[in-house]
């Protein structure tokens, strides 16, 4: 496991990097939010550990952050800040879990595996994806349809990324949901066939049809049967 703790306490940080690295995890820190921000831009982590009080970016916004460009990476906010109101702006900016401080060592332990668990490691992702005239850019976030610059949102990238890397199969719904929006409780939710349409309206409007809905089952990525 791989994790990055963006946290301003520079002993406590000391005293959580021992404690993971004695438990066999990598551990990567940031004293100040706006490090934290470079560090999770220039990298990818399993886990990442926020303060919510720290110089330069707050934690909240650093969670907005992540959760905007990687919403699989799962966050969990370490602060002592522990009101209910608190706990709900943590969640409201993404936050996958909210541990008060003071904390015991093995509570947070954990938690983090408990998180990993739920948001297994992928493979690295191919720099380039292709399909026909279809070609997205997995470091930059950039795509194109018949050589045309297509704007995506984040959620929409991260939608079309996952069924590319996933091309030719039947992607389920709830797959979709764990996957793209960390959703595993709302199955009734209908933001999977929303984004969807979204999508349609982005990349099919020319060329061969590329994205393909199998009733009853979910969605595909691929050229005309």
């Amino acid at each position: 496991m791989n994790v990055l703790v963006v946290e301003d306490d520079v002993e406590l940080t000391q005293f959580i990097q021992k404690g993971l690295v004695s438990e066999g995890i990598s551990v990567a820190t940031a004293f100040d939010g706006v490090i934290g921000r470079s560090m999770a831009n220039e990298n990818r982590y399993d886990v990442v550990v926020l303060d919510v009080n720290l110089p330069g970016v707050n934690g909240f916004d650093l969670c907005r952050f992540i959760k905007h460009n990687w919403p699989a990476v799962p966050v969990i906010m370490l602060t002592a800040l522990g009101s209910l109101d608190n706990k709900v702006l943590g969640f409201e900016a993404g936050a996958d879990d909210y541990l008060a401080k003071p904390f015991a060592f093995k509570e947070l332990l954990f938690r983090l595996k408990a998180l990993a668990r739920r948001h297994p490691a992928r493979a690295p992702r191919p720099k380039r994806l292709e399909l026909l005239d279809l070609a997205i850019e997995t470091d930059s976030h950039r795509v194109w349809r018949g050589g045309e610059r297509v704007e995506l949102t984040a959620r929409e990238y991260a939608l079309l990324e996952y069924l590319m890397l996933n091309q030719g199969r039947v992607v389920k719904r709830i797959d979709l949901l764990e996957n793209v929006w960390d959703v595993h409780f709302n199955t009734n939710t209908n933001v999977v066939d929303v984004y969807i349409n979204y999508l349609r309206r982005k990349i099919d409007h020319t060329g061969p049809k590329l994205l393909h809905t199998v009733f009853g089952v979910g969605y595909m990525l691929g050229a005309e049967p």
